[in-house]
């Protein structure tokens, strides 16, 4: 008798998780729960006593951080270095400034102005030590480690799920498995086209969902310390982890589609990729 696949959802870290596992059973998925809502505890810049508040007040101090946050805060260089500068984990203060400044979920409202802004290098705001694990943050400076905590948080949980499972943090999809039918999980892209994968990640990062106002919107352009002017609605990317996914896809929704497209063909992922004004009802796409 083939093993039944059992489901979990739940909302945490802003948004809709999915757990799916063949073989694990529903304790895996308690457990895997259990460690998204610690990891939120963590990492949410919403709650005053959680780690990520305590390091964003530290004013320059080195403060001692667990193990799970250096790690976090090492992902967070990493992907400013893997995206040249594109995904920049300081950026709370122009996330606030154009108006997120509490959950989704509470309403947000769009400022009367706000004016462009280049946000310093991460690597020149923050500084970690490993002989202490401890992090220093300019004075200032905040992090927001929304979407680098999801994609990291994913490839952690694939192994808590066993062989044959999906991870699914708010559209960082982790995949490892043959599936309930053997030839892949079937994780859609934002084109409404599919994917079968047993090994990897499907990430889709977008414009269209967290939006107030006009046009404000939660994906920050760096460059500009604004919400990104781009002609890209949104951006799946299929490659080996989902940390790496969401900055690919982040990094391709900035760019636009011009640059966007040519930077994940160069780097030889396949994705899907739908621009804000459709003709037709047809979207960009391409494979590698």
């Amino acid at each position: 008798m083939s093993p039944e696949v059992v489901s979990r959802h739940f909302a945490a870290l802003g948004s809709t998780c999915e757990l799916l596992s063949l073989g694990s059973g529903q304790a895996a998925l308690e457990r895997c729960e259990a460690r998204v809502r610690e990891a939120e505890a963590r990492f949410t810049r919403f709650l005053p006593a959680s780690e990520l508040a305590h390091l964003n007040a530290g004013d320059g101090r080195y403060l001692p951080v667990s193990s799970e946050m250096f790690a976090m805060l090492e992902a967070a260089l990493w992907a400013f270095e893997e995206s040249e500068g594109l995904v920049n984990a300081a950026v709370l203060p122009a996330m606030v400034s154009a108006g997120y400044d509490r959950p989704f979920r509470l309403g947000l409202t769009e400022p009367a102005s706000a004016a462009p802004v280049q946000l310093p290098p991460l690597p020149q705001l923050l500084i970690l030590d490993a002989a202490t694990r401890s992090a220093a943050l300019a004075p200032g400076a905040a992090l927001d480690l929304g979407g680098i905590a999801k994609g990291a948080l994913a490839d952690l949980l694939i192994e808590e799920l066993g062989d044959n499972a999906v991870c699914n943090l708010g559209g960082d999809v982790r995949i490892r498995g043959t599936g309930p039918e053997r030839d892949g999980w079937h994780i859609g892209l934002c084109d409404h086209s599919a994917v079968a994968l047993t090994e990897g990640a499907v990430c889709t990062s977008g414009t269209t969902r967290r939006r107030w106002g006009q046009s404000s919107h939660h994906l920050i352009d760096p460059r500009t310390g604004l919400p990104a002017r781009t002609d890209l609605a949104e951006v799946s990317v299929v490659t080996d982890s989902a940390l790496r996914g969401e900055v690919y896809a982040k990094c391709a929704m900035l760019l636009g589609s011009a640059a966007g497209l040519a930077f994940l063909e160069a780097r030889g992922v396949h994705f899907a990729a739908v621009p804000t004004v459709t003709s037709g009802d047809r979207a960009l796409g391409a494979a590698a």
